[in-house]
C-alpha cells in the first residue's frame, strides 16, 4: 500500500511537470515478494493513466540480466539459482516473471518471446497489440542482448506507461 501511494504521488508530480510517458523502474532482478509491490504499483499506475496494457522488461543484458521465454536469468543461472533465492527481504524463488506477476495482479500476463523480439520493433508492436486485443494487461518481453532493448524501446515509443529495469531506457530516446 505504501509503494502504491508513493508511486501515485510521484506520478501526480511527474504529470504536473508535463511528463507524457512514465517509466516505472524496478530492479533488474525483479526484487519482490510473491505479494510484492511490482504488480500492485503497475496496476495502480495503469489505472491512474487510463491505460489497459504495458510491458514488463526487467532485463539488462550487458549486466547479465536477461529474459528468455519469460524466465529471468542472472548470468547463466536462473534467477532462483543465482543467490537471489536467499535474499533476506525478497527471496526470488521463481524465475518465471509471468507466474510471479500472476500472484500480484488480477490481470492476464503474456509474453513476447525472443523469436519475435529478434524480428524487430514492428513485430514486437504487433505481438503487444495482439496480446492487448486478447485482454492481456501485462506482457513480459524477452531480451537477451542490449540491441533487443533498443528494438523494444522503438516498439513502445508511444506507450504511456513502460515498466522495466533501467536497461529498457536504452531504447526510449
Amino acid at each position: 500500500a505504501d509503494a502504491v501511494r508513493q508511486s501515485l504521488e510521484a506520478l501526480a508530480w511527474l504529470r504536473g511537470q508535463g511528463a507524457e510517458q512514465i517509466l516505472f523502474k524496478y530492479c533488474s532482478t525483479f526484487d519482490s515478494t510473491p505479494q510484492g509491490n511490482i504488480g500492485p504499483v503497475t496496476d495502480a499506475l495503469m489505472a491512474a493513466l487510463g491505460t489497459d496494457r504495458t510491458i514488463v522488461c526487467p532485463g539488462y543484458p550487458c549486466y547479465g540480466r536477461t529474459t528468455w521465454r519469460g524466465h529471468l536469468f542472472v548470468g547463466d543461472r536462473l534467477l532462483n539459482e543465482s543467490g537471489m533465492e536467499k535474499h533476506p527481504l525478497n527471496p526470488m524463488t521463481d524465475p518465471d516473471i509471468r507466474r510471479w506477476l500472476r500472484r500480484q495482479t488480477a490481470g492476464a500476463v503474456g509474453l513476447v518471446p525472443y523469436a519475435v523480439v529478434r524480428q524487430g520493433a514492428a513485430a514486437i508492436r504487433a505481438a503487444l497489440d495482439a496480446d492487448a486485443a486478447a485482454g492481456t494487461r501485462l506482457t513480459v518481453v524477452d531480451a537477451v542482448a542490449d540491441e533487443d532493448l533498443v528494438a523494444i524501446g522503438k516498439a513502445v515509443v508511444a506507450d504511456t506507461l513502460i515498466t522495466g529495469g533501467s536497461g529498457i531506457a536504452l531504447g526510449l530516446p
